[in-house]
């Protein structure tokens, strides 16, 4: 069941049924399926659209995939790193670079550092060439519509801001590469504990270095002010834990000596370190989250949540697009 959803789909012009093995290769129009995505999530009527889409049960599969795949598993633990996982480091490390290299303007504004947008649009007009370094040669013509998500994963330029519905766009990102067939079953572990660590830690870098906004945030009653998916897949290689439960997380001795194997204490070290005054004050969610019993039902919860609070919110979904490889069509029975 797992192996399936990394196989390269068929709105990829696949086999048809009863074709002979010499029809099983790919047809030459292939390539001229892809299409860079926009918007379909118009207004509020549109979400039922959404939620019967392809896209809807590509991307709850997808996310459901690598929880699955986590679960039980270390952060340090061993795991096959494919040429394509090296190449997705070297972009975010590229995307690192360029924040190294455009340092914050002095302004009178406290948020929303100007200097954000010189760092996007460099990503902005490299972003095409950063894909076509990561995907394989004769899926080039992909490239266009990937990028598109990888420029939507980083936060939006207008605003200086970054939410749950960016991060979605990296997770996006992600499942495009696996359906044309650039990351494949065996990647999943090194897909969460490599490329999309290594994502966060960049994302940190950018709401830090130009004091970027909260996009949506519900303050203290939201779980976080930028993220949600290392929450899900943090808890689940929480479960079956001998001996660390929910309530250890708010413990920051606890949070200390295991951040480096657990992507949720990671998240915890991070609201540590920006927000002051009581855990229970200032993220009120995860303090509540740290009194149910068991990881097990703490991930079946954060699931539950994510649909409800992300997915389900027109705010977010409006930003949405759509295209060949996330589709808007309905989920075909």
């Amino acid at each position: 069941m797992l192996d399936c959803f990394f196989c390269p789909v068929t709105l990829l012009s696949g086999p048809k049924t009863g074709s002979s093995p010499e029809d099983d290769t790919p047809p030459i129009p292939v390539c001229q399926n892809f299409m860079v995505p926009k918007k379909e999530i118009s207004m509020f009527p549109d979400m039922g659209k959404w939620k019967r889409s392809q896209a809807y049960a590509d991307y709850m599969g997808f996310i459901l995939t690598l929880n699955e795949g986590v679960k039980g598993k270390k952060l340090t633990c061993e795991y096959k790193v494919s040429e394509t996982i090296e190449k997705l480091l070297v972009l975010l490390g590229t995307l690192d670079r360029w924040i190294d290299e455009t340092p914050p303007e002095d302004q009178p504004s406290r948020f929303g550092n100007k200097a954000y947008r010189t760092w996007y649009a460099k990503l902005d007009q490299e972003a095409e060439g950063l894909v076509a370094a990561v995907i394989p040669e004769d899926k080039a013509a992909a490239a266009p519509e990937i990028a598109v998500y990888l420029k939507e994963a980083v936060g939006n330029s207008t605003r200086i801001d970054y939410g749950t519905g960016h991060e979605a766009a990296f997770a996006i990102f992600l499942c495009c590469l696996c359906k044309i067939g650039a990351l494949r079953v065996d990647d999943q572990l090194a897909i969460i504990f490599k490329v999309f660590d290594r994502y966060l830690v960049v994302m940190r870098k950018l709401q830090k270095t130009y004091r970027m906004e909260p996009a949506g945030s519900q303050g203290v009653w939201g779980l976080d002010d930028f993220q949600f998916l290392p929450f899900i897949w943090g808890s689940s290689q929480f479960v079956d834990h001998p001996t660390l439960e929910p309530k250890h997380f708010v413990d920051e001795k606890v949070v200390n000596e295991n951040h480096h194997d657990y992507m949720f204490l990671e998240c915890i070290k991070f609201i540590n370190e920006m927000k002051t005054g009581p855990f229970a004050e200032h993220s009120n969610q995860l303090w509540n989250i740290s009194a149910v019993p068991t990881w097990s039902k703490v991930n079946q919860g954060l699931i539950r949540m994510y649909k409800a609070e992300c997915l389900e919110k027109f705010p977010v979904i409006q930003h949405f697009k759509f295209g060949s490889l996330i589709s808007i069509q309905p989920v075909k029975p």
